[in-house]
């Protein structure tokens, strides 16, 4: 890979990053990580969290994302 297409895969991953940190910023992001499928348990001495449906939402967008990406690039 050439350093163009070196300096374009960062300033992808910047714009995005400036973008989700916009809609977590405005709060447009604040039922992330309450998503049904998302299990909690709290007990007297423990808490467990496990972000099933938050996985599965973070991989579908990324894998779109590099999907768009390899295409253009």
């Amino acid at each position: 890979m050439d350093s163009r297409g070196t300096g374009l895969i960062i300033i992808t991953a910047g714009v995005t990053l400036v973008i989700v940190g916009g809609l977590v910023w405005s709060g447009l992001l604040n039922h992330f990580g309450r998503l049904p499928g998302d299990f909690r348990y709290e007990g007297p001495n423990t808490r467990v969290y496990v972000p099933l449906a938050s996985m599965l939402v973070v991989s579908v967008v990324l894998s779109v994302l590099m999907a768009v990406v390899r295409r253009f690039f």
